[in-house]
């Protein structure tokens, strides 16, 4: 069985990778492109607005939400993925075969076959894996196919995104020559701002019982991350043993305080008794950013304006997250023991990085001076980009709802539960050993797949009920006792 479907599926992938690589022997023409221009003055045609379309589909719709299926072991994760692999490969054929605007040399041209030939990889690893050669030596190389599989289709949604601002940024014709270290700083911060939105809130939703795996707090976390990133704008900001132009001295002070504030926070993050602790360094450390970038002087009044209101932007998601961490949780770190268990004012400080880096990113001069030349107001641009943000996070919130239904159904222990899953994707309270779980009145179990059979569950509420009952037979003999006694003796008979 395995050697016929591997006798029909090896000419497909190779004619996959054949295809790719004549595709990329395309010869573009550059002709029509003006000196010093990175694009031609012709529209773009039907061709690459189908191109555009098909990749945005595949790239950033249908694989990360593939990848969401495939954590969850659901059988959609197949289908879903070979569908947009079919997809990506006709979008790349047609982004080669487009007339109209011509593009100069590119990293995005360069790159796309990079991207393609990873698809490729991925594809035959989950190929591989979908034979189920464990005999002989399939045995040694099949953990480390699945690892890799899984390494590759979690970074690919990454790798899709960078590709996906490329193709826009170079359809068109930006960041080239003077403006590419701007492009670089406003891409590069907005992308870490909409990922650590992203990451907050996988771990609001799904990802507190790894988080309490860890030993550490969110806080530490961050904090690591602010520090190593203030490293980074230290010396990467000005170039060293040249004059200091512009807002090199804001920019490099700006990363000075980042890994000052982020070796604090680390340090912050741990008490004396060894525990995880929170600390409000990293919204600290957002909210004075955000300041920073509010006074950023710009050339246009467009610019200033939108740099305005990013930084305000920034400073209500430092705010609000001081907020969160003091008052709505006072330094717990959820609301209560249910998974997905939050307060509504939790969700806040994720959205506005989402809308923080949408705005940082929309805030580069050529795209200024392009809405300007079209009259288009601040008020009109901020709206669009506050929108974008708006259906990223509705995105990723159904990407997590999609994941808790597959790996905890409604019903079992881990959606009622605060704990963290097993490698299966089934739950335990406590560990009893491989495939079992104790349950809350102290019975042990072994479940299948980790989850919680519904006949045993059904028996335990009955025996709950049972104790119940008994109490309500007592109560005659417990009239002439004082009420605390009282009081203890049903906490006796709970306790069975």
């Amino acid at each position: 069985m395995a050697a016929t479907v591997s006798s029909r599926i090896a000419p497909l992938v190779l004619s996959l990778a054949v295809l790719v690589a004549v595709t990329k022997a395309h010869e573009h023409h550059d002709d029509k492109i003006p000196e010093g221009e990175g694009i031609s003055p012709d529209p773009i045609d039907t061709t690459l607005w189908i191109h555009i379309a098909i990749q945005i589909l595949s790239f950033g719709l249908i694989f990360p939400t593939g990848m969401v299926l495939g954590i969850s072991k659901s059988r959609f994760h197949v289908p879903l993925q070979t569908t947009g692999a079919l997809l990506s490969l006709l979008g790349y054929i047609l982004g080669h075969k487009h007339k109209g605007r011509q593009f100069a040399p590119n990293i995005h041209a360069s790159l796309a076959f990079s991207v393609m030939s990873l698809l490729v990889l991925q594809v035959v690893l989950g190929i591989y894996l979908r034979l189920h050669l464990e005999k002989g030596i399939h045995a040694r190389i099949r953990p480390v196919i699945r690892i890799s599989h899984s390494i590759v289709g979690k970074v690919f949604p990454v790798v899709s995104w960078v590709q996906m601002l490329l193709g826009g940024i170079v359809a068109m014709g930006f960041c080239r020559g003077d403006h590419l270290g701007q492009c670089l700083a406003h891409f590069i911060m907005g992308s870490a701002f909409i990922g650590y939105g992203i990451v907050l809130t996988i771990l609001l939703l799904v990802g507190q019982a790894w988080l309490k795996r860890t030993g550490r707090s969110q806080e530490f976390f961050d904090s690591l991350v602010i520090a190593a990133w203030g490293c980074v704008n230290t010396f990467t900001e000005h170039r060293w043993g040249g004059p200091w132009v512009a807002n090199d001295l804001q920019h490099t002070s700006m990363g000075i305080v980042w890994w000052c504030a982020g070796l604090l926070g680390v340090w912050l993050s741990r008490g004396r008794d060894g525990r995880p602790r929170r600390n409000l360094i990293p919204g600290m450390v957002i909210l004075m950013t955000g300041w920073a970038m509010s006074a950023h002087p710009q050339h246009l009044e467009l610019s200033t304006h939108v740099h305005t209101i990013f930084g305000y932007t920034l400073m209500a998601a430092g705010a609000v997250r001081i907020i969160e961490i003091s008052f709505v949780l006072k330094d717990k770190n959820t609301v209560g023991k249910e998974v997905g268990d939050m307060n509504s004012f939790q969700m806040l400080t994720p959205f506005l990085l989402y809308a923080s880096g949408f705005l940082f990113m929309g805030a580069t001069e050529e795209q200024l001076a392009l809405l300007s030349e079209h009259n288009v107001t601040h008020v009109s641009y901020i709206l669009l980009l506050y929108s974008i943000a708006f259906l990223l996070f509705l995105y990723v919130n159904v990407l997590l709802y999609v994941y808790a239904e597959s790996a905890w159904p409604r019903g079992s222990v881990a959606s009622s539960t605060l704990t963290a899953p097993t490698a299966n994707g089934g739950i335990k309270l406590k560990d009893e050993g491989p495939g079992r779980s104790r349950l809350a009145n102290g019975h042990a179990h072994t479940y299948p797949n980790g989850t919680v059979d519904g006949r045993v569950r059904d028996a335990e509420e009955f025996e709950l009920e049972g104790l119940m009952s008994g109490d309500e037979g007592e109560d005659e003999d417990l009239e002439g006792v004082d009420g605390r006694e009282r009081r203890r003796k049903e906490g006796e008979v709970m306790d069975v």
